[in-house]
């Protein structure tokens, strides 16, 4: 077919409203032209030559076969807008075996396409038509210029509506998948990063920009100054660094301007974008090489609107991993934090590192006395001078109400620098408070180091600090863990075999001294070991009133005490009396009085036949409270004897005032008792005893001569290995039942 089978009508130009179509590529429209005549390409090409469509020219790409098209096609894709196409080629239906490589096999769907046929004996079915969406189809006789370009000009119509739907549905897309990831980060740093590289990606840029924020949303609410918190590309390395740290002007101006106006800005060279969610407020910048169209703002608008709740919530996770991880008063690391500093020490000091508790010491007497605010003032005082003076290399942590922790070089944490941080007082308000400390440190070795490990080796350093009488510091070693895990074993056993009723009661005689006669004896605690023997009442009586297990041992042994006065009754020496150790412990339980008198009445004893034994150091400790219940139960009959007298310090005033109705004279005293020598302090303890009006009994006889020595001193009674050792139950009846004491005359 030639050129003059066409009509010759004047070229027909556009419609003036033709030039509102907005686009949505940037480039030339790209037209196809498929037919195996190149006369028709020619013509084709002169007749739309001169064309303009909104300001965009077109731009002609050749394919004279088939099999070429389908090269063209893989070459240019969604780009090309329309495909001339002629039906018959290399074969008959060359042209619909081309629409269905293009529809079903490439799934390309916005390509609009027109076919053309010389002969219109093989014009295609209507249902060819509908099913591979064919845009138009003529004869080549019918396409006169006139009729060419409306049918171009209606075909882009249609190619660019397509193209924004289909830009429309992948944006959406783009919304909702990265909005879907970008809430799963629950870190500031991997939200911002992901939000720049969404919407580069979302409008087709590089992955260039940066997201900023006021840290006082974020970080610390007293720092207004604004950081990146987040970047891609050549701006990542200054995350979580000032703004201005990037040194560019423009970034600096526009990121300011931006928060200011609490609006987006659209410049030729970048963008940036306002983000704020329930007083969270954050602006992006991107940096971009051309102009962002109306589409793509509006795109970002919904976008901007899904991730700004992903905003907040990173903020609200970042607020509460700084609850989790800082102390809410001074701002500093808290427990938490400061293990997992510990866990990596490394980081902070490479050699030489030292771990140190500080306690403040009666820090609870300035809240008591002054108010709780103004202890957090001095809380925040003395975190902020150890933040002033201590140098960058020491981290600092608030480990509990009045504990600070330090983690850093040896030289830094030693004894001497903190100290040196206490020696002037602290003015809080109007008040000027000095303020001492004890303090608890451990090296840090080479081993691998668990940060929980290294706060309790510290912890136990400063445990040991605060009994200290002379330095206000204790170092951990490891003899003191071992004796710390030592103590915890042994309360642990001893906490099962008592509920397991493994420990026994035993009872040593006590005689008087002139009638050589059984009056009483002391239930005395055993708790044997497992293997035959018995561990010593100095080691575990100690463990037991430090866990507080003493209170329920001292309860059953008051009971299992009745229990066998209660016995002894029935076997006829109801005349007996037992006499029972009690603790401080016990005394402050607020029911001990109860649990005695309950213990007397389950078992009918008579309260006379019950004595309390307590000691000087048990006085001094808590006196009036000890006072107060002797006095009761000295009422209701109960005996009371001091133990161990004249081994402490006690004031005579309280002698005075307590009930007592013995003493008794510690074996220390009795020991001094030599032949041909005097033992002056037994002698003024017996003296004492008689003047005060009360009985007295010597502890730890052990020969004939000093129980010879006592009855001259005027002493009533002894107990000790010379008359008998402490036994079992059973055998304190058959010693009973026998008409003499198996005395140790050795």
């Amino acid at each position: 077919m030639s050129a003059t089978d066409y009509e010759n009508d004047e070229l027909i130009f556009l419609d003036d409203d033709a030039t509102d179509i907005e686009l949505k590529l940037g480039k030339d429209w790209n037209i196809l032209i498929v037919d195996d005549d190149e006369e028709i390409h020619t013509v084709t090409r002169l007749a739309l030559s001169d064309l303009i469509v909104n300001d965009r020219k077109l731009n002609f790409i050749h394919a004279h076969s088939a099999k070429e098209a389908k090269e063209r096609l893989h070459e240019y894709g969604s780009t090309i807008a329309i495909i001339l196409l002629d039906v018959v080629m290399e074969t008959d239906d060359a042209g619909f075996d081309v629409v269905k490589y293009i529809r079903e096999e490439m799934g390309l769907n916005e390509p609009r396409i027109i076919l053309r046929t010389g002969q219109p004996g093989f014009a295609p079915e209507e249902q060819v038509i509908k099913l591979y969406d064919i845009n138009d189809y003529k004869t080549k006789t019918e396409l006169t210029r006139s009729k060419l370009l409306t049918t171009i000009i209606s075909s882009i119509r249609s190619y660019q509506q397509i193209i924004t739907i289909s830009q429309s549905r992948i944006g959406l897309e783009k919304i909702i998948a990265s909005s879907a990831n970008l809430f799963e980060e629950h870190s500031v740093k991997a939200f911002c990063e992901g939000v720049v590289t969404q919407i580069s990606s979302l409008i087709g840029l590089e992955s260039e920009g940066l997201l900023c924020a006021r840290a006082g949303s974020l970080l610390d609410l007293d720092d207004e100054n604004i950081y990146v918190l987040g970047a891609a590309g050549e701006y990542a390395e200054f995350i979580n660094q000032p703004v201005n740290t990037i040194h560019n002007d423009e970034i600096t101006e526009n990121v300011h301007r931006c928060l200011r106006l609490k609006q987006h800005i659209f410049d030729i060279s970048c963008s940036v974008l306002y983000i704020s969610r329930a007083g969270f407020e954050a602006a992006v910048y991107m940096r971009q090489t051309q102009d962002v169209n109306e589409l793509d703002k509006h795109l970002l608008e919904v976008f901007l609107s899904s991730i700004s709740v992903g905003y907040e919530n990173v903020n609200l996770f970042h607020e509460l991993r700084n609850a989790a991880f800082r102390d809410w008063l001074t701002r500093l690391p808290n427990r938490n934090q400061f293990i997992n500093m510990l866990d990596n020490p490394g980081n902070i000091a490479s050699k030489n590192c030292c771990v140190a508790l500080v306690d403040v010491n009666h820090f609870s007497d300035v809240n008591d006395g002054l108010g709780q605010e103004v202890g957090n003032d001095l809380l925040r005082a003395i975190a902020e001078r150890m933040q002033s003076t201590l140098p960058s290399t020491t981290r600092l942590s608030r480990l509990a109400a009045d504990v600070f922790g330090l983690i850093g070089p040896e030289s830094d944490v030693c004894p001497e620098v903190i100290n040196a941080l206490f020696d002037s007082s602290f003015v809080v308000d109007e008040h000027v408070l000095p303020v001492k400390v004890k303090v608890g440190l451990c090296r840090v070795d080479n081993d691998r180091n668990i940060g929980i490990d290294l706060l309790k080796r510290a912890n136990i350093a400063l445990n040991r600090a605060k009994k200290k009488l002379t330095d206000n510091f204790e170092y951990y070693a490891k003899d003191i863990e071992d004796q710390t895990t030592w103590r915890l074993d042994m309360i642990r056993r001893l906490r099962s075999d008592f509920a397991a009723r493994k420990l026994e009661l035993w009872f040593q005689p006590q005689v008087d001294l002139l009638t050589d006669k059984v009056v009483g004896m002391e239930g005395l605690l055993r708790w044997p070991d497992g293997n035959g023997g018995y561990i010593s009442p100095a080691v575990f009586v100690p463990l037991a009133e430090y866990s507080g297990l003493i209170v329920d041992i001292g309860e059953w042994v008051l009971e299992e005490s009745c229990r066998r006065l209660q016995q002894l009754r029935e076997l006829g020496h109801g005349h007996l009396r037992v006499a029972v150790n009690i603790s401080i412990p016990q005394f402050r339980d607020r029911f001990f009085v109860d649990k005695v008198k309950n213990a007397l009445t389950e078992a009918d004893c008579d309260p006379s036949l019950l004595e309390l034994e307590i000691t000087e150091s048990v006085v001094m400790d808590e006196p009036q409270i000890v006072i107060d219940a002797l006095r009761v139960l000295k009422d209701y009959g109960v005996k009371i004897a001091i133990d161990d007298f004249g081994t402490g310090f006690s004031s005579m005033s309280y002698l005075q005032q307590l009930p007592l109705d013995r003493l008794k004279v510690d074996r220390s005293f009795v020991k001094d008792i030599q032949p041909g020598s005097a033992a002056v302090l037994a002698e003024t303890i017996v003296t004492l005893g008689n003047k005060l009006g009360l009985l007295t009994i010597a502890e730890g006889v052990e020969t004939r001569e000093q129980a010879i020595y006592m009855i001259k001193l005027g002493c009533d009674e002894a107990q000790g290995f010379f008359f008998a050792k402490p036994m079992p139950f059973d055998q304190l009846v058959e010693l009973l039942k026998s008409t003499r004491l198996p005395r140790d005359e050795t």
